[in-house]
């Protein structure tokens, strides 16, 4: 287990050379933790909290991030250790940015992950310019992800404790943020950042995780968008992959992809939620086998490998869900996105998630990038011969490499 004097490679040292650090600070123990650690590497920390939304309703709702009670928390933590710390107000830069988006994705038929977006456009976009204004070199964030140097630059690597890695949530950092990155938890247990944060003595030590979305209360997903988006439930049909209608619905939103229970039809099989079609407002429902997925379709890619991918594709290990694990893929660029066959396919792949790129399919894998799922060939729409569309023999492009 690491101690206060230990920091992450195990070796008894400080910084060789003391650097300005901004710790965005969530009240946390783990960004609590990352800020002690570089405090007593002998850095000069300054603590920075993001008031992102609910200056009242949240005030004291435990088991979220960015709200009331977190902000109090992350000041006492601060102050605790010594260091300045400062709440900037990005509450309608986060309502426009990931709030926003989240509802649209949701009318959409998309099931969207918006901590992703938070990462990319607000703590690792707009918390990075922050971190320039106050003249600091590095931003740095209790993330469970570990940052490398390479021979092309900074490389992104699964975190020690896989049940905590967080690399399917930052696969859209680009290289040129990496570079202006830290994550000093990348390397530990959370075990091991619980009892640091015991023996640093710090007032979050034993506070419980955050487990939803910061912004949905008790993960009540289609209140939020009924809010943000008046009008959105509207009703449609429910419709079996054979054209057949079975049903009415008072909503897409109300449904997810793969979902069995509560769909208000029977049939002489069990039927999932295979697809919704938000244009014709239908819930297409089917057999589970209408759920296996081969081949998906990927948009705003970020690519973090050292080269372009070559003509013929690439093997690499794919996760297209934050719970499932990385399987033998190939992914081709195509169009300026990119498609992905998935060697054993996967059940339920919805549109809106990401689909993240590893090396391997090792727990310590290099972090390729990865994109938005933009589409899922189903096994009830894959044809016998090659998806129209998808054409793996078409002449690839360079991805977007940050």
């Amino acid at each position: 287990m690491a101690s206060p004097t230990q920091p992450l490679n195990g070796k008894r040292r400080r910084a060789s050379r003391a650097r300005r650090i901004v710790v965005a600070m969530s009240g946390g123990v783990d960004s609590s933790v990352a800020a002690a650690l570089l405090k007593q590497q002998g850095h000069e920390v300054v603590g920075v909290t993001l008031q992102l939304y609910d200056h009242g309703d949240a005030v004291g709702r435990r088991g979220a991030c960015c709200a009331g009670q977190d902000i109090h928390d992350a000041r006492r933590v601060a102050d605790k250790l010594g260091i300045p710390h400062y709440v900037l107000d990005y509450e309608q830069r986060f309502r426009a940015t990931v709030m926003q988006a989240f509802a649209d994705s949701y009318v959409a038929g998309e099931t969207p992950i918006p901590c992703v977006t938070c990462n990319q456009q607000i703590k690792f976009h707009e918390l990075l310019a922050t971190a320039k204004d106050l003249d600091a070199e590095v931003l740095a964030t209790g993330h469970y992800i570990e940052l490398r140097s390479g021979a092309a630059g900074p490389e992104l690597y699964r975190a020690c404790d896989s049940e905590r890695d967080q690399s399917y949530f930052l696969f859209a950092t680009t290289r040129a943020q990496l570079a202006s990155l830290m994550f000093p938890l990348g390397a530990m247990q959370k075990s091991e950042v619980r009892a640091l944060a015991r023996t640093f003595a710090l007032p979050v030590a034993d506070k419980s995780d955050s487990q939803d979305i910061c912004f949905v209360p008790q993960g009540r997903y289609t209140s939020i968008v009924e809010r943000l988006k008046p009008g959105a439930a509207e009703a449609g049909d429910i419709v079996h992959v054979d054209g057949r209608v079975l049903g009415r619905h008072d909503g897409i939103i109300n449904y997810t992809i793969g979902q069995r229970r509560g769909l208000g039809v029977a049939g002489p099989a069990p039927l999932y939620v295979v697809r919704l079609d938000a244009d014709a407002k239908r819930v297409v429902v089917g057999p589970r086998e209408s759920l296996n997925v081969h081949w998906i379709s990927l948009r705003d890619v970020n690519w973090l490998g050292s080269t372009p991918l070559p003509e013929a594709g690439l093997d690499v290990a794919a996760r297209v869900r934050s719970s499932a694990l990385p399987q033998p893929a190939t992914v081709f660029a195509h169009g300026g996105k990119a498609k992905v066959l998935l060697r054993d396919g996967e059940y339920g792949i919805a549109a809106g998630q990401a689909c993240v790129f590893y090396a391997d399919t090792s727990p310590r894998a290099r972090v390729l990038g990865g994109g938005w799922i933009e589409r899922a060939v189903s096994r009830s729409e894959q044809p016998a011969r090659p998806v129209p569309g998808i054409d793996v023999a078409a002449e690839p492009v360079r991805l977007r490499q940050g």
